[in-house]
């Protein structure tokens, strides 16, 4: 277990550059001087591109008006009701979840992952002159923005290969763990595709309980998994575990589930508790959901079809992908997202091969290390490895998959 931290009192001011700045942005620098070898490709961007449902666009017409009024910043009732009868279908979870209390608009997911950051250190009790928010590596660039946002020192924790590409809490130290507010947790990680088994996801939780910080688990790509295995939820985790949802909260949004990245519409669910006070900062500062967008909500959360479409264009793709790279770069079909994780130190590392499939196939992709940031003791956990996301069609995907081989061998 490798963690990385910035001891640093001011964390915005001494963070790594190279570990806090989009990857993408680094991506356009790094390819900007390379004119393509063939029609490009982009397969970088986890930007779902199947079609919209067809829904949408009669829900929008239909509440149009809505767009004339502020919306409320604890959405309306019939959001909270379909968020919550949505969890309760898919994780067995009873009633366990509250609509009133226990469940929030956001506008995406990914305001929501940095506001709460913001949140867990502003209600910490801990006596400490160094907290901290624990991170995986690789991780979402949201979830480092809010810890250096609230003050709080960037803890990475390597989720590699010999971990499951999952992060290993038992691992840390107790001092460490002393000094959390708040852990980000993935699954299905983003790139890594891993699945927290339940009684994973029951060990992180019985952590956070007993080290006293919150649990955030992006549970973005929670729908989009290969064949029947849907991955565990935390909230069931919790739910097993009795004692209610407290120090837990999860995050999701139409973004991947229904294709609707444009619409930014997510939620967060969990700990009532939290929800009760963060809505109050949330008041003053977050985005509001419009009215329309939550009335597609209520649909897409009503409706199962187009998700199952959904993952069976996904799982097509990912057949595709396991004819034509068979064994190459170490891969192997990931029970999560929509993302390839290749291995492709042998051919120089993920910034190499980026550069070498730009200039001589014009397939676009991301170098793991652009997704993770440097561990203390000078290793690099996404150096070896590739980034590429399987959103094209079915067709453009085979085309691009097929240049990659040609191109590497």
């Amino acid at each position: 277990m490798t963690v990385s931290s910035n001891p640093s009192p001011n964390p915005a001011a001494e963070a790594a550059p190279t570990a806090f700045v989009s990857p993408f942005q680094r991506l356009a620098d790094l390819l900007a001087p390379i004119d393509p070898g063939r029609a490009p490709i982009n397969l970088t961007v986890g930007e779902p591109r199947h079609p919209v449902p067809g829904f949408v666009g009669p829900v929008l017409a239909r509440e149009i008006e809505g767009f004339g009024r502020y919306p409320a910043i604890k959405g309306s009732d019939g959001f909270r009701r379909a968020v919550a009868g949505w969890l309760d279908r898919r994780h067995g979870l009873t009633g366990a979840v509250d609509p009133e209390h226990g469940v929030l608009p956001l506008n995406g997911s990914r305001e929501g992952l940095f506001f709460a950051a913001l949140e867990a250190k502003r209600r910490s009790t801990k006596a400490t002159m160094r907290p901290v928010i624990l991170l995986p590596n690789p991780f979402y660039q949201a979830y480092a923005a809010g810890a250096v946002a609230a003050g709080c020192e960037p803890v990475l924790i390597d989720a590699g290969r010999e971990t499951g590409f999952l992060p290993d809490l038992d691992a840390l130290p107790a001092d460490l763990l002393a000094r959390a507010v708040a852990l980000y947790y993935a699954s299905p990680a983003n790139p890594q595709g891993a699945v927290a088994s339940r009684a994973a996801w029951r060990r992180v939780i019985e952590i956070a309980r007993a080290y006293d910080f919150m649990l955030f688990a992006d549970e973005c790509y929670s729908e989009i998994y290969r064949g029947d295995a849907a991955p565990v939820g935390v909230l069931a985790a919790a739910h097993d575990l009795g004692a209610g949802l407290a120090r837990v909260v999860t995050f999701n949004s139409l973004s991947k589930r229904s294709n609707l990245p444009g619409l930014r519409c997510g939620f967060a669910a969990g700990d009532p508790e939290f929800l009760r006070t963060w809505v109050g900062f949330r008041n003053m500062a977050a985005p509001q959901v419009p009215g329309p967008v939550q009335a597609v909500a209520v649909a897409a959360f009503g409706d199962e079809a187009h998700v199952i479409e959904n993952r069976r264009l996904y799982d097509a793709k990912f057949d595709l992908a396991t004819r034509i790279l068979g064994a190459r770069y170490g891969y192997a079909t990931p029970p999560g997202g929509f993302f390839l994780w290749l291995d492709v130190s042998a051919f120089g590392g993920g910034v190499a091969v980026a550069v070498r499939l730009w200039r001589e196939a014009g397939v676009r992709t991301v170098p793991g290390a652009y997704l993770c940031g440097p561990s203390t003791d000078g290793h690099d956990p996404g150096g070896a490895y590739l980034r590429v996301a399987m959103v094209e069609s079915p067709a453009l995907t085979e085309e691009a998959l097929g240049r990659i081989v040609e191109t590497l061998g």
